[in-house]
């Protein structure tokens, strides 16, 4: 495996494979395979393009080759930035099929995040669209490479005007022999939600996420005709593989790519592709629950709208039904494994109140309570789980890797779940210093350190404030230096920063001292209580 990748034990390895879950098959000759299949029926929609199997397939062996001609060599890094676009999909194809390593971040990093993935990860590329959404992230790259100068390519979808870069489609050429890809090799890297400053670097391999995507496949009940729209960003593992667009594709089905997720445009192309399947976050469930009523598009072709992300409300999970017309699937997945599926054929006492079960019986769970002892059944306790497709260690991160994993091999979630008796999971909160803010997580230690590079702040503090909306908000309390400091200067320095929207923090309330726990710690605990009782008093946060 890669240098500073944790591979599975040997008898780990042995048993998967025996066992049949891992079968030696990676991403390229996956779709290689589909291709012959399934050779006109249509992979994917996007915008007005539409492409079969056979092409998509074709196009991946002529963007490999540009990719090799450009210099990329297997187990390269390349950090791609890309919306949801089809060229997304054929430029990881041909990262898989050339054994190049993608490193997945999300349209909404900037350029404190993409410095640090390409840095870290050695990244020899890094892939991103012209325009998107008004921000030109073709000055975001001239920023970045300035920063990083091992990284040696730009390549724009799209037009790179007067930078220099590389435009994507200079890379379409006659295709080449590839060196043949190992399944046991690592196929891509995610970013993990972590508490710990900026993402850690997620390793997976073709073979365990292959394996990951068949679970999926078969639980979800995909086949040839199901059409899957990618609402939510296409590099969330939720919307590459739960079962999401690689599903998706393994089953033969057909993935419909949304610009944006708004009831507006999703509605049309659900009326319009005969979407079968999509998935959203909490937030956006409860958008497309009030907007169903008021829009006049025929959504009947959908059979199943999954939710995850962040716990979903037992009192707007009843509604999914009845207004929307189709199964809610609870989903509760992490990038490093794990993923927990409600049953379509379940009870909905169980879909609506529960997080799912683990999708394979290879899934090993434990809940434990502070000083790692198991708890009983019904009471609530630190989730860890080790399987044939969750990591063994983050890449390059030793020391952590030593406290997020147990001797044996667990990965210690930072989730606070309980189990049913029938074996499905309720999620209570984190455990982590992290906030889930609809979906997107933000790790406290980051942007406490940005804050703390302002020469006006003395200490910062990140904590979670509840939210209906997006189950949590982000709350920053601060102890400022001598001098005048205000909520927009903190806010402005902040995106100055080039951190992502989201990590800005929703509300900034200002203190003299920070309430400290028994051992002299700062405690989060009663920041948390601080802010919650403010808002109960009817204050609204400041967004």
């Amino acid at each position: 495996m890669l240098a500073n990748c944790k591979p599975w034990p040997e008898e780990f390895a042995s048993l998967y494979r025996e066992a049949g879950c891992w079968e030696g098959l990676s991403f390229g000759g996956m779709l290689r395979d589909r291709a012959a299949k399934y050779s006109d029926r249509t992979a994917v929609v996007s915008g007005d393009r539409r492409l079969t199997y056979r092409e998509l397939d074709a196009r991946v062996d002529r963007l490999a080759a540009g990719f090799r001609a450009l210099g990329i060599r297997p187990l390269e890094r390349v950090v791609v930035q890309l919306p949801n676009i089809g060229e997304f999909i054929e430029v990881v194809f041909a990262l898989f099929r050339l054994g190049a390593l993608p490193v997945f971040s999300l349209p909404l990093h900037r350029s404190s995040e993409i410095a640090y993935f390409c840095e870290f990860a050695e990244a020899a590329a890094y892939i991103i669209p012209d325009m998107h959404g008004g921000f030109d992230y073709r000055a975001l790259a001239a920023e970045v490479q300035s920063k990083v100068p091992g990284l040696r390519h730009v390549i724009v979808v799209g037009n790179p005007e007067s930078y220099g870069f590389t435009p994507l489609e200079a890379l379409d050429q006659e295709p080449v022999a590839h060196t043949k890809v190992d399944p046991a090799e690592v196929a891509f890297m995610q970013l993990s939600g972590g508490s710990t400053g900026l993402p850690k670097l997620i390793p997976r391999t073709h073979e365990d996420y292959m394996y990951s995507l068949r679970m999926s496949v078969e639980v979800c009940k995909l086949n040839e005709s199901s059409v899957y729209m990618a609402a939510l960003p296409v590099a969330h593992n939720f919307t590459m593989s739960s079962p999401g667009v690689l599903g998706t594709l393994y089953a033969g089905g057909t993935v419909v790519l949304a610009p944006n997720p708004s009831p507006d445009e999703a509605f049309a192309l659900i009326e319009k592709e005969r979407v079968t399947m999509t998935a959203l976050v909490p937030p956006l469930a409860l958008v497309w629950l009030e907007a169903a009523a008021s829009r006049n598009r025929d959504l009947s072709s959908l059979q199943v709208l999954q939710v995850g992300g962040a716990k979903f409300s037992a009192e707007a999970a009843r509604r999914v039904k009845p207004e929307l017309g189709c199964t809610l699937q609870q989903v509760f997945g992490m990038a490093e494994g794990l993923v927990n599926y409600t049953r379509l054929d379940d009870p909905e006492e169980v879909i609506v109140q529960t997080q799912g079960k683990p999708m394979s019986p290879y899934d090993e769970v434990r809940i434990w309570d502070e000083d790692d002892c198991e708890v009983v059944v019904g009471e609530e306790g630190h989730l860890l789980t080790r399987g044939p497709y969750t990591i063994r260690g983050y890449y390059q991160a030793e020391e952590h890797n030593a406290k997020a994993f147990t001797p044996d091999g667990f990965y210690r979630t930072g989730d606070v779940v309980r189990m049913t008796e029938e074996g499905y999971l309720v999620v209570e909160g984190r455990a982590k210093d992290q906030i889930n803010r609809g979906g997107d997580k933000v790790a406290a230690e980051e942007i406490e350190n940005h804050l703390l590079a302002h020469q006006g702040v003395h200490d910062a503090a990140i904590v979670s404030m509840p939210d209906d909306f997006l189950g949590e908000r982000s709350c920053a309390f601060v102890i400022r230096r001598e001098g005048q400091l205000t909520v927009p200067a903190i806010k402005a320095f902040l995106r100055e920063r080039g951190i992502a929207p989201y990590k800005i923090p929703d509300r900034i309330e200002f203190i003299e001292a920070f309430p400290k726990t028994s051992v002299g710690k700062v405690s989060k605990k009663a920041l948390r209580e601080l802010i919650a009782a403010k808002l109960s008093g009817a204050e609204v946060a400041r967004v």
